[in-house]
């Protein structure tokens, strides 16, 4: 026989069940607001004008190979003002990126381009990509460009490439950056350096295109897949 709970006992005993409810609720509030920042690990884009600035002026000295040391001397600044101007920490006077523009050998609005950059976006229609001549058009392979980005440290190169009945094996290709393959139809024996690799729908492809790559065996053709080449913008 079940016993009899107390009137108290029965208070007790609710309001813990509810605070327990309260942080399980809290806890996965919490969770669904930060699964939603992103929707992958790549650190959410940061709009803050001191961090932007910071992320600037660090680029720009590295880039002259600077150290920070040499940078405040030749600013005029103490290295810990420009270590807090570097990580954002501050937000620097009109004089002070007056010096650090000197220092950079910039114009002051150089500080502000991230900040102010325009957010690429490139729309393509379906059957409406840019058709291309690369090393591969001799060999029958047919190049279409579905979009293109305009500015950044980046360039991310997207394509569609068909190969029919007709082409042939090329397995010299070789460039700066990284490449990913997405087979979306046909199949294909694709060489990446001294290792061979059999593609079929589905089947993808990463790899470091310093090294000679290309398809070394024509399974089925037609054959379709998704290029996508990243390299840093010179």
């Amino acid at each position: 026989m079940a016993s009899r709970l107390t009137s108290k006992e029965l208070r007790t005993r609710t309001q813990s069940r509810r605070r327990s409810a309260t942080r399980t609720d809290a806890g996965e509030t919490s969770a669904e607001a930060n699964a939603s920042v992103t929707g992958s690990n790549a650190p959410p884009t940061d709009l803050n004008l001191e961090a932007s600035i910071g992320r600037r002026v660090r680029a720009l000295r590295q880039r002259l190979q600077l150290t920070a040391t040499d940078l405040a001397a030749q600013a005029g600044l103490s290295p810990g003002m420009l270590s807090k101007i570097e990580n954002g920490g501050t937000s620097p006077s009109l004089s002070t990126l007056r010096a650090l523009a000197e220092a950079l050998h910039v114009p002051m609005t150089s500080f502000f381009a991230d900040f102010e950059e325009r957010r690429d976006c490139s729309f393509v229609p379906a059957g409406q990509g840019v058709r291309i001549e690369r090393r591969g058009t001799k060999a029958g392979h047919h190049y279409e460009l579905l979009g293109h980005s305009l500015s950044g440290d980046i360039v991310v190169e997207p394509y569609l490439i068909r190969l029919d009945a007709n082409a042939s094996t090329y397995t010299q290709f070789q460039h700066d950056g990284m490449e990913f393959i997405y087979m979306l139809s046909g199949k294909v024996i694709y060489r990446h350096a001294d290792k061979l690799y059999p593609l079929a729908p589905g089947d993808t492809l990463f790899f470091d295109a310093g090294a000679l790559h290309g398809p070394e065996e024509l399974v089925t053709t037609p054959m379709t897949y998704l290029s996508i080449i990243v390299y840093p913008r010179q």
